[in-house]
């Protein structure tokens, strides 16, 4: 199974486009060893050949570029992207989608709420269902991935992790900003023996999350700030982490000490907003995650199982 990260990056990417805090200022000006990142996304084939594409960044027209395992092979129209899968119904999650409107046949893959909000916005009919078909995705057994040439050898399953609903519905959410059960989705993806977890975004490390990624050979986690009330500090926004669905890295309820003893062999993360200290690369924060095991994801990685 060969996995390709597109994309590594929060909403936003890395630099946020209107950040000045000294990790965007910095990696903008070249005063910062780091990297620049766009939004999370991933791609994995069973054969190198035909590719399910793990949530629709709205980079997904350079991420496609950037990577010449997806780009067109024969005739006047070709994608090897055969299914799309999304976690969750966030903008940086399906926003690339209305890059794939060209009339191009794949799958898509949603738990119900997502297949919701993208079916009450008429936008999202430029995705023609004479080419796209939509499957529901529910948390219970494992399932085979299939495009329009049949199944791709993969086999997915899915299950709820804590999170929030999408910021342009939390107007309608009342004072439940968690959601549905499967709002926000984690995935194992598998291949023969091959398998790994992916959870852009999660709020909380619960028992049963515990038990399902204990002994995982690889987990990419939600990294998407070092510290809680990162945005307040820095002064560039007003949400915690926890307001925004996402955990910590830090801190005694932080994910690091959450994964301390749940023997994963591969811990990457994920989904890393543009003001957290580890995109810099020389910083103690950095440095402390190394330690600890971690690695930060970047785009172009690539990892075989």
């Amino acid at each position: 199974m060969r996995i390709v990260v597109l994309g590594s990056a929060a909403g936003g990417g890395f630099p946020q486009w209107n950040c000045n805090a000294p990790t965007s200022h910095g990696v903008r000006t070249g005063s910062l060893r780091a990297k620049k990142r766009t939004q999370a996304s991933l791609a994995v084939s069973a054969d190198g050949e035909r590719w399910l594409l793990v949530n629709a960044s709205p980079d997904f027209r350079q991420q496609v570029g950037d990577t010449p395992a997806l780009w067109p092979r024969g005739g006047l129209r070709h994608s090897p992207i055969e299914a799309v899968i999304l976690t969750s119904g966030e903008i940086d999650h399906v926003a690339g989608l209305l890059s794939m409107r060209e009339s191009q046949p794949f799958a898509l893959w949603a738990a119900p709420p997502v297949l919701a909000a993208l079916a009450a916005n008429p936008i999202f009919d430029a995705l023609n269902p004479r080419h796209v078909e939509r499957h529901g995705v529910t948390s219970a057994d494992p399932f085979p991935i299939a495009g329009p040439g049949g199944a791709l050898g993969l086999t997915v399953t899915a299950f709820p992790v804590p999170g929030k609903v999408p910021l342009y519905l939390e107007g309608q959410a009342g004072s439940n900003l968690a959601g549905a059960a499967d709002e926000t989705m984690g995935l194992e993806i598998a291949c023969g023996p091959a398998r790994f977890h992916y959870i852009p975004g999660c709020a909380a490390m619960t028992p049963a999350l515990r038990a399902r990624l204990r002994q995982s050979p690889l987990v990419f986690f939600d990294g998407t700030l070092w510290r809680d009330d990162e945005l307040i500090t820095t002064g560039v926004g007003t949400k915690t982490g926890q307001r925004m669905g996402h955990m910590s890295i830090d801190g005694p309820d932080g994910t690091v000490a959450a994964f301390a003893d749940l023997g994963v062999r591969r811990k990457v993360l994920v989904h890393v907003n543009t003001t957290n200290p580890v995109l810099d690369e020389d910083s103690p924060e950095r440095a402390a995650l190394t330690a600890s095991g971690w690695e930060v994801a970047e785009d172009g990685m690539e990892i075989a199982l």
